[in-house]
């Protein structure tokens, strides 16, 4: 079943790309299909899932070359569940807002069917080669349809700086995988198997834990990894920034919560503290980077690396709380992202531009963009953990979980949570509110093409965030299982021997969720 969801777009993209004499509207209408299709049947894995299960379903195993070490398993859980949907769902809203009249239509949506196959295989990979191919599956795609359909004329520099970085990204995690078997000595270690790395020696441990940290920090992005992103972001165009900002960064996240915690859950203590603060100064210079951007689509982006600071915090912590915090923060944040980038889109495809210094007056009903100005204060109001909002509870379980483990390092993600508050006012006062220049101030109109998606993901974003149960449900029982297994001496031992309800705190406040 997982199968469907890896294959089906990459033979999609392989038939749009050169299927003879398809033309542009056929070739779109033939991706939006596809793309209706792999969400259909997501949605039909989470009505088969078991939540009350802990462990992989839906697995799948084929030799592939065993005397290697190198199988085709793939499989679920509370965690990749998830992200599986958003995936999906983020695919067809990329795919449905590109404009119709987009250049080199063939080429470029089945680069998007690629991408999302990448994506998705990363989530449901359970052999450590067979991730690998997977997370690079996308590079190419992603570097292409930044590189042809970008913004302006530094999409080329933008590009090629995510493909340097995404490479060394894969380098490192590639090194890592091998260094697994190598220390292990056995080609088995190469299937996820943490009772093998467990075993290895603890200076071992370290330095492969290490290698991921640094290959998976920098697809997060994590500070001083972040440098590819602003660039990447703000030249992609909205489509595109919408799976980069949407999907791509939790694959990094996914994949350090999966193969660091997962993998090395008796060394994760001894450098949970500096990933705790490497989280929060991640959170801050996100806020701060933010707070000084003139472009509204480059604050969004530095938002962005903001906000995954708090996951980090969050699986430096590694209480069940906390870890389900992270992935609520994972889905939360991709839907906001994706709203935001398009909208921000809507708005320079009607304004013409992006500044603050220009903007003004969007929600003027008769001569503006109410609408959009509408969308754009939910969406900012939910990136800023306004309560009522899917943001909000993300932050809170992140927050609530972490404090009893690193209490000065969340409490500085509280402050960072106010910035994002600060300059989430600044853009939408300036954006939406204030007089309109009569001479320029007559924009053209909405068409329902760009209001659905962004009606799509507001709904989502208030549902999740008066009902947040709907999506903790699927990951309690995994994260539960992820925390359990982490060995936690030192001084975060003492701390939970001072506070004993520390490790019984997901239960109290889970059975309060809707």
């Amino acid at each position: 079943m997982l199968s469907v969801l890896v294959w089906l777009p990459i033979v999609a993209a392989v038939l749009v790309g050169f299927w003879p004499g398809l033309a542009a509207e056929r070739a779109r209408q033939t991706c939006l299909v596809v793309a209706t299709a792999l969400f259909g049947w997501s949605l039909w894995l989470v009505a088969r899932f078991d939540p009350a299960q802990g462990g992989l379903q839906f697995a799948e195993s084929i030799a592939w070359a065993a005397e290697l070490g190198l199988y085709y398993r793939l499989g679920v859980d509370g965690v990749s569940l998830p992200l599986v949907v958003l995936n999906a769902l983020l695919t067809w809203i990329a795919l449905y807002s590109s404009p119709s009249g987009v250049k080199r239509p063939r080429l470029y949506f089945a680069l998007m069917l690629l991408v999302n196959a990448g994506l998705t295989g990363g989530f449901v990979a359970q052999n450590l080669i067979l991730f690998v191919l997977f997370y690079e599956l996308g590079l190419i795609p992603l570097y292409l349809l930044i590189a042809i359909w970008g913004d302006s004329e530094r999409r080329n520099y933008a590009a090629m700086k995510f493909l340097v970085y995404t490479a060394v990204s894969g380098v490192c995690i590639l090194g890592a995988f091998l260094g697994i078997a190598l220390a292990a000595g056995t080609s088995a270690a190469l299937d996820y198997n943490a009772s093998l790395t467990t075993a290895l020696p603890l200076q071992a441990q370290l330095i492969l834990l290490s290698l991921l940290l640094v290959g998976f920090g920098i697809k997060i992005p994590l500070f001083p990894l972040h440098t590819w992103l602003p660039d990447a972001y703000t030249e992609a165009s909205p489509p595109v920034a919408i799976l980069l900002g949407g999907v791509l960064a939790k694959l990094g996240t996914y994949g350090l919560l999966r193969f660091g915690l997962g993998l090395f859950p008796e060394t994760w203590h001894l450098v949970a503290p500096g990933l705790a603060s490497l989280g929060a100064l991640t959170a801050a210079m996100g806020a701060l980077a933010a707070l000084a951007q003139k472009d509204i689509k480059r604050m969004v982006a530095y938002s962005s690396i903001g906000h995954m600071g708090y996951v980090l915090l969050a699986m430096a912590a590694a209480t069940h709380l906390s870890l389900l915090g992270a992935v609520l923060q994972m889905v939360s944040h991709g839907l906001i992202l994706a709203v935001l980038f398009h909208l921000v889109g809507v708005i320079e495809s009607k304004v013409g531009t992006r500044d603050l210094d220009v903007l003004n007056g969007l929600m003027n009903p008769v001569r503006g963009l109410p609408l959009v100005s509408i969308l754009l204060l939910v969406a900012g109001m939910a990136s800023a953990g306004i309560p009522g909002l899917v943001g909000f509870i993300a932050e809170f379980l992140i927050l609530q979980g972490s404090f009893p483990v690193f209490p000065v390092q969340t409490l500085l993600c509280v402050v960072c949570s106010g910035l994002t508050a600060v300059y989430f006012v600044i853009l939408l006062s300036r954006t939406c509110f204030g007089r309109l220049d009569n001479a320029t101030a007559y924009y053209p109109a909405v068409g329902w093409s760009e209001r659905t998606p962004a009606l799509i993901l507001t709904v989502l974003i208030l549902v999740f965030g008066l009902r947040p149960g709907w999506l903790t449900i699927w990951s309690e029982k995994t994260t539960g299982e992820m925390a359990a297994s982490v060995n936690t001496p030192g001084p975060v031992a003492r701390v939970a021997s001072k506070i004993p309800q520390v490790r019984s705190i997901p239960l109290n406040p889970l059975s309060t969720l809707p």
